[in-house]
């Protein structure tokens, strides 16, 4: 056999096994691609799924910042008739994570009904965040201010807080020469008015603890905030014909 006939023979020998590591290459290849693009497909539903859910959460965040913003505005210097020796006071108590007072807005109605005793509370639990929780009830005992609210009425207003502040304005006295200036808490005895305004300060948790958590602020002024004691006398009417 000559040498070129030799050369050809181990060609043919040979060339199916190329063809074999070409076919597991390009098999391998398209695996990969294949693997790339449903990764990324993947990635791309959870991005949407959290976008979505971002979304609702945001749009209830929303109209519950908006609900909370109009009760304490329609919050009221309401008089309570106290049994002790202090003397009366307004039903309001001020703390940096807590607010008791009383507003003519209910949440739970979201129509007139009088007046109601609102009670809001940050409670911290664990991992995965504390909750702002809510009671609101009608204002028929007269030590309501002082009793605290049973724990299975308390609704949850929002959840996966870090921290939830409250703020009290107390305006400028030019009298006093005491400029305006936030307080962390507003003692309604001592005042004998509630503040000109609110503010409070809601501290979402950020999921995997990095970066600034963001905060939502919410802001009201409160119209009326002393107490306007309303006399009423004896309605003389004028008879025709006598003369006084």
């Amino acid at each position: 056999m000559t040498r070129a006939a030799k050369e050809f023979s181990s060609l043919r020998t040979l060339s199916p096994a190329f063809t074999l590591v070409e076919v597991m290459i390009t098999l391998t290849l398209l695996g990969f691609i294949l693997l790339m693009i449903f990764g990324v497909f993947r990635l791309g539903i959870a991005a949407w799924e959290k976008g979505e859910t971002s979304r609702e959460d945001y749009q209830k965040n929303r109209i519950a910042s908006q609900l909370l913003t109009q009760q304490l505005k329609s919050a009221v210097a309401y008089k309570v008739k106290s049994q002790k020796a202090e003397g009366d006071f307004l039903a309001f108590e001020g703390k940096p994570r807590s607010l008791k007072f009383v507003s003519t807005l209910s949440l739970k109605t979201r129509k007139p009904s009088g007046f109601v005793y609102v009670f809001y509370e940050f409670r911290e639990e664990g991992r995965e965040g504390g909750r702002l929780l809510f009671y609101e009830g009608k204002v028929v005992n007269r030590n309501f201010l002082e009793e605290p609210p049973p724990e299975d009425a308390r609704v949850p207003l929002f959840t996966g807080l870090s921290a939830v502040r409250f703020e009290y304005y107390q305006e400028e006295d030019a009298q006093k020469n005491q400029p305006g200036v936030w307080l962390d808490e507003w003692d309604a005895k001592e005042e004998r008015a509630l503040p000109t305004a609110m503010r409070m300060t809601l501290v979402f948790k950020k999921e995997g603890g990095m970066g600034e958590p963001p905060g939502v602020s919410i802001l009201a002024s409160i119209p009326s905030n002393r107490y306007e004691e309303v006399r009423t006398g004896p309605i003389r009417r004028s008879v025709p014909g006598r003369t006084r």
